[in-house]
């Protein structure tokens, strides 16, 4: 209680009692001396007033808050530099990698070192700071390898962007640093490997020194052979620059150590997760790479009428994951490998597959622990390893070799690990806040040997059935952002070219213009080039598309269907045939234009038609393409 409630609680009853009796209150009047002075009634004013804030303002009393002990967390090594001269080595492989090649690579480079007499470390740049390269000098024989991934059109990969944006605005001084670079990339798009030639110049410009010549890796002709060849060219050229000769030791020595677990609680066991334990089962924004989130699938249906292939459209339901996207942007989905392959490899390996183990770095100072995350199965580590592909069939292989039957802990290490896919999204956030859809073809063909191999994502995809049981279907996702985006003005034309599959983030596209317009917006011509075999087995969304055309949304629907008829229609074709249209948009009113679709054929032919478009009607060619 305040020190002054009694009183102010006293005169308060005072003037209740003399209001309410009107005799006192005469009684008052005809007094010499009034009860109350002035200064009486200002004092009183002052307390009734400061009585009154006190009770509709006060606080409560805060309780002290109890300040529990923190426990010590584990802080990340940043210095690459501190790191080798504590471990004695003086080879460093940064890996720029957005699908785990351009890692896998490094990892093989870093035990290479081994046979040389050198020791070796592979090294995400986005893990060290990297202005520490300069101070490479100071570790005798030093070399930094560069195993760095092309990702879209001409970007660095996620893990190698702020190692990009670091070197285009430093001024580092690089002398006497030791260095070489690979390049992955794929011939069929423009910006060819333009991450490896980037860095391979600019660490030049700055003082680098170039021991060996920058390899080039090609993913549409052979990856592997590319990489084996540039590296047994490089090795000899480190020895002769450093006067050492090879030791003869295997480098196929074993990174990590098993260990067998018994009797751990499930609660510590990892059954999926990429990062946190029990992130599936407790999810917390934000959702990346990391720390995906679990969309419930709610629509996966077939879009083809007919013909072998199957063509889907699935929706995700990202309501309450904060997640916002945009058109033209893509979704990341983790798969896991089918369960009878996984099955097929524990019989022919002869081992519990449900068996807990971890698989621990030799090297205690590297920043991966584990290969995957630890503790964990055998059939967890299989699900998400890359046992099945079109250039790495891991069960054929033993099933060819009955000889061949490695300690599956030796087969968890090899196996990369399985990396996200991505789709462009067929759908506007603007239209669609709280849905992603999915626009993909599953892959399924027959091998020389006769077996048939089913891509290991879209065969999930496809078996990823909503229900109605109260048990939701999810998929692990995440949105990776992309450059190819609608014009800023939507007064401005859009050409838009997606045959098959391509027509995904046009659907988003489509939407979002139709959305615009709604609005009161105005907005430029929208125009459509499509391609499918036959109009009545492949052509993708033929209802929405031709809603569109008819509501006016869509200015133009162009459609090539190639086989029915004798000759091939394609959509290069078409654009022929409209060329006066097309170049009215390009040259008078600015469009821009988009390709999505196969970079190897078609995106060519279809430059080819703009190009000869635009030199035969004007001489110039605009494009804003995505490929």
């Amino acid at each position: 209680r305040h020190p002054l409630f009694p009183l102010a609680a006293a005169l308060l009853v005072t003037m209740a009692d003399t209001r309410a009796d009107p005799a006192a209150q005469s009684e008052l009047m005809v007094e010499d001396e009034p009860f109350f002075s002035y200064l009486d009634l200002f004092l009183f004013s002052l307390i009734a007033g400061l009585l009154v804030y006190w009770i509709i303002f006060r606080k409560k009393a805060e309780p002290i808050p109890e300040f529990k002990k923190l426990e010590p967390q584990t802080t990340r090594e940043t210095s690459f530099i501190g790191k080798m001269k504590k471990t004695g080595k003086n080879i460093v492989v940064f890996y720029g990698s957005q699908t785990g090649t351009g890692e896998e690579f490094a990892n093989r480079l870093a035990k290479d070192a081994h046979r040389y007499g050198m020791k070796g470390m592979a090294a995400d740049p986005e893990e060290y700071d990297m202005s520490e390269l300069s101070r490479l000098t100071e570790i005798e024989n030093s070399i930094a390898i560069f195993c760095l991934a092309t990702y879209g059109e001409g970007d660095p990969t996620d893990n190698a962007q702020d190692f990009y944006d670091w070197l285009q605005e430093g001024d580092a001084d690089f002398s006497g640093v030791k260095y070489t670079v690979f390049a992955l990339g794929n011939k069929t798009y423009e910006h060819y490997n333009a991450m490896g030639k980037y860095v391979d110049k600019r660490l030049a410009e700055l003082g680098a020194q170039r021991i060996f010549d920058l390899g080039m890796g090609d993913d549409d002709g052979n990856l592997e052979e590319d990489f084996v060849s540039w590296r047994e060219q490089f090795w000899p050229a480190v020895c002769e620059h450093f006067g050492v000769e090879a030791t003869g030791e295997e480098s196929s020595i074993r990174q990590y150590e098993l260990k067998v677990h018994s009797d751990l609680n499930m609660n510590k066991i990892y059954t999926g997760e990429l990062g946190r334990l029990m992130s599936f089962e407790n999810q917390k924004p934000p959702f990346d790479s990391k720390n995906p989130f679990l969309a419930a699938v709610t629509v996966n249906r077939k879009l083809n009428k007919a013909g072998d292939r199957h063509l889907m459209h699935l929706e995700l339901d990202i309501t309450g994951s904060k997640i916002r996207y945009e058109s033209g942007d893509h979704v990341a989905v983790y798969p896991i490998n089918d369960s009878v392959i996984v099955n097929q490899i524990g019989d022919l390996l002869g081992v519990d597959l449900d068996m807990v183990i971890s698989l621990n770095n030799l090297d205690e100072e590297s920043n991966k622990k584990h290969p995957f995350p630890c503790p964990s199965t055998y059939r967890t580590a299989l699900y998400q390893s890359w046992v099945l592909d079109s250039c790495r069939n891991i069960l054929a292989i033993l099933e060819d070799l009955p000889s061949l039957r490695p300690p599956i802990d030796h087969l968890c290490e090899l196996l990369p690990r399985l990396q996200a896919r991505y789709y462009s999204i067929a759908s506007s956030s603007k239209v669609h806040p709280n849905s992603i859809h999915i626009c993909a073809v599953v892959v399924e063909y027959e091998t020389k040997t006769g077996r048939v191999n089913k891509g290991v994502a879209t065969n999930w995809l496809k078996n990823k059935m909503p229900t109605d049981n109260g048990h939701k279907t999810t998929v692990p996702m995440y949105i990776r952002k992309s450059q190819f985006r609608l014009p800023f003005k939507s007064t401005n034309p859009v050409i838009m070219v997606g045959p098959g599959t391509g027509i995904a983030p046009f659907m988003g596209f489509v939407q979002e213009r139709g959305w615009l317009k709604e609005q009161g917006k105005d907005v430029g011509d929208t125009v459509l080039y499509y391609g499918c075999r036959y109009k009545n087995e492949d052509f993708l969304y033929q209802e929405d598309l031709e809603e569109f055309e008819k509501t006016g949304v869509l200015t133009a629907l162009n459609v090539a269907f190639s086989r029915d008829q004798a000759e091939k229609v394609y959509v290069q074709h078409l654009l022929k045939k409209n060329k006066e249209a097309v170049w009215r948009l390009v040259h008078s009113d600015n469009a821009h234009i988009y390709i999505c679709g196969d970079a190897r054929n078609m995106a060519r032919d279809v430059q080819n038609a703009f190009y000869e478009i635009a030199e035969e009607l004007g001489g110039r060619y605009s494009q804003d393409v995505w490929s």
